[in-house]
């Protein structure tokens, strides 16, 4: 008797994959067919991981909002100074995006045509708003220049961030290390933020 190879993907494997998909052909572009294709399983075998395609972009997006709020909850982003909360944030963001990279760039592309979508920019919107009022609470306090204007500042740190996405791969000679880039993020963005 001989035995069916089994199916060897767990509903991580399953999800990386259907992330590099979603980003490759975009959400609305991929059907249950390119997944199982690209993962080399059965539609069936999809199923008994997940109820639909749309169950695997909220598994994907939650895992990069829930890396993002959680540098919120970190005890540097919570006690001391503003500047220093807002430092520690913007390093940590720019470490979950290149650790979580394929989930963070989907989350960044995602246009609100679905209820999730819809969902994941509600809280990109509220990750921005907690973000923001650290800018704003840092230059309350005086430690930002007042030549430049907050929500102007927000909008360019998180642009800087996000754009990260478009360039960093990680392993290829000539890019910068996770360090190298977080720190230069950091030092880029609050060379021209803090009050000299």
């Amino acid at each position: 008797m001989t035995m069916a190879k089994r199916d060897t993907y767990t509903p991580d494997s399953l999800l990386a994959v259907a992330v590099e998909v979603f980003i490759e052909r975009g959400y609305d572009g991929t059907s249950m067919e390119h997944l199982s294709k690209a993962a080399g399983i059965s539609k069936s075998s999809i199923y008994h991981h997940v109820r639909s395609k749309e169950e695997l972009l909220h598994r994907a997006i939650s895992r990069a909002l829930d890396g993002l709020f959680g540098v919120l909850e970190e005890p540097a982003a919570l006690q001391g100074r503003a500047i220093e909360r807002l430092e520690h944030v913007t390093r940590r963001v720019t470490e979950v995006l290149m650790d979580e990279l394929p989930y963070v760039t989907l989350l960044l592309r995602v246009r609100g045509n679905t209820d999730t979508e819809r969902w994941a920019m509600e809280r990109r919107r509220e990750f921005d708003h907690e973000v923001s009022a650290l800018l704003k609470q840092a230059a309350a306090d005086g430690d930002l220049r007042d030549d430049v204007d907050v929500r102007l500042a927000t909008r360019l740190l998180f642009g800087m961030i996000n754009s990260i996405v478009e360039w960093y791969r990680p392993g290829r000679g000539g890019t910068a290390n996770r360090d190298e880039v977080a720190e230069a993020v950091v030092r880029t963005a609050f060379a021209g933020l803090r009050r000299p």
